[in-house]
């Protein structure tokens, strides 16, 4: 196994590396709590039809240009919050970047995420990642959804988790193997990246590691591009800016997809990549090359960025939390160092609760993004066919009123009697809901805690600096700021 360099975790190619454009304009960090306190001129998105009965959705437009991107990318579901408690959980965010309407709350979320009348188009998302991400799984909507899903379930059944569990284990047990010790410079957040496309790589296309580590280098770095560039604020493919090298990222990818795909027709695997050239649903419907390739570069994408973060959330919270960490690594002790099995996970139990409290401080995916198709009515407000609008599960996380001290950690609020997150339907959403809800969520379980397994084997888990925090970057999932300095000390 070709290790990561160590290189790649000095804490100032970090700053480099994670800090996006925002993050490095002078007084960033005060500027954003400034503007949270402005009382910027109200405005309606439109006006309800005589009669219905519908209150007008209220917001504002925040900055000229820019709208409230710098509070959205720096403040993530605190912005969220400053706008629940401002205007309630409908309101408008006019922006000449992407107006939208904001649906905050359980119950915003649950109207939107179950869909009953199909009002709501997953085409929200086009304008952020469309472009990139063109046609795959959460780009669809309604019947043409539903029939590529059955299909994709296919990958995604329990004795093919099975054969994917030893392939994460595999590369885990290596590369987790070759990482620095008692090093304070090693940066948590670009090494858990390495490895989650490397596992990646592995099970989703079939790649042995130790051959063409130039191609695999070239790929990763295409995702990389099309990844960032739902971020961009120039939102047009103008070189050399992030949309502009998001499209560039996308060629790479479809090329190389397109060659695989024809590779693995005719070949056997159990690597993701070839199960898709060959399933079928119950009715012998199969995917189309073009099918494969898009649906290959975004489950790419969601596979390792959703572990990505919800290792790195994880791994900080058991460093922070040490009684945590040894109740954990007791756990581990009892499986020892032999080969993992999904049976051998499910016994990981702690993981499972540290896992949930992390998903529910950190979100990999705090918002989703979905567009009316027709006028409709959303807790009461009109709301114009072809209106974008986003849902925030990230805040419905903090929020006081589900959550006990909710910015705390305290796993146990998982359990009986407490249960905090079953107090309403979608009061813990971290993998979406409705028809849309994640196909992969049982995967990226088992992949995050084969990992955590395998670091708790060999490590003690450190922060760099007593009282370290981490600061969030919310351009996209979550980041970061400086890569999340950890010190792993040999067991």
């Amino acid at each position: 196994m070709t290790t990561i360099s160590t290189p790649h975790y000095l804490l100032d190619q970090a700053r480099r590396r994670f800090v996006p454009t925002l993050n490095t304009i002078p007084g960033m960090g005060a500027l954003e709590k400034r503007l949270l306190k402005v009382d910027w001129k109200r405005k309606e998105l439109a006006t309800p039809p005589p009669g219905s009965g519908l209150k007008p959705v209220i917001g504002d437009s925040g900055l000229p240009i820019l709208g409230h991107i710098v509070e959205m990318y720096r403040e993530g579901p605190e912005f969220c919050l400053h706008l629940y408690r401002k205007y309630g959980p409908v309101s408008f965010a006019e922006s000449p970047i992407l107006p939208s309407i904001v649906a905050l709350g359980p119950d915003a979320t649950q109207i939107v995420f179950s869909n009953k009348n199909k009002d709501y188009s997953t085409t929200g998302w086009h304008p952020v990642i469309g472009p990139f991400f063109n046609r795959g799984l959460m780009m669809l909507d309604f019947e043409e959804h539903l029939g590529h899903k059955r299909i994709l379930q296919g990958a995604f059944t329990r004795p093919r988790l099975a054969s994917y569990v030893e392939d994460i284990d595999r590369v885990a047990t290596d590369i987790v193997a070759d990482w620095p010790t008692n090093d304070a410079r090693f940066l948590l957040h670009p090494a858990l990246k390495e490895l989650t496309l490397d596992v990646a790589s592995v099970v989703f296309m079939g790649h042995d590691l130790s051959e063409d580590r130039g191609q695999l280098a070239k790929v990763n770095h295409a995702f990389e591009q099309t990844i960032r560039a739902g971020g961009a604020i120039i939102r047009t493919p103008v070189p050399p800016f992030k949309w502009w090298r998001g499209t560039q990222g996308r060629k790479v990818l479809e090329e190389y997809f397109y060659n695989r795909v024809a590779e693995r027709r005719n070949a056997e695997g159990t690597d993701m990549l070839t199960v898709l050239c060959h399933t079928a649903d119950e009715d012998g419907n199969t995917f189309s090359d073009e099918d494969i390739v898009n649906h290959m570069i975004f489950l790419m994408m969601a596979a390792h960025d959703t572990s990505t973060s919800t290792l790195t959330s994880m791994t900080y919270h058991l460093a922070a939390n040490p009684e945590w960490q040894e109740r954990a690594r007791d756990e581990s002790a009892r499986l020892g160092d032999g080969p993992l099995d999904i049976e051998a996970l499910e016994k990981l139990e702690t993981l499972d609760l540290v896992m949930d409290e992390s998903l529910r401080l950190v979100t990999p995916l705090p918002f989703n993004m979905r567009q009316t198709v027709r006028d409709t009515d959303l807790l009461g407000h009109y709301v114009p066919a072809g209106t974008n609008v986003v849902t925030w599960p990230g805040m419905n996380h903090w929020l006081p009123e589900l959550y006990t001290n909710p910015r705390q950690f305290d796993p146990e609020r998982f359990l009986e009697p407490r249960a905090e997150h079953k107090k309403h339907r979608y009061a813990f959403a971290p993998f979406g809901g409705g028809a849309h809800k994640c196909i992969g969520m049982n995967f990226g379980r088992l992949e995050v805690k084969t990992v955590l397994h395998r670091m708790l084997r060999r490590y003690r888990i450190e922060l760099a600096h007593p009282g370290y925090q981490p600061r969030w970057d919310y351009g996209g999932m979550p980041i970061p700021m400086d890569g999340m300095p950890i010190v792993l000390r040999p067991l």
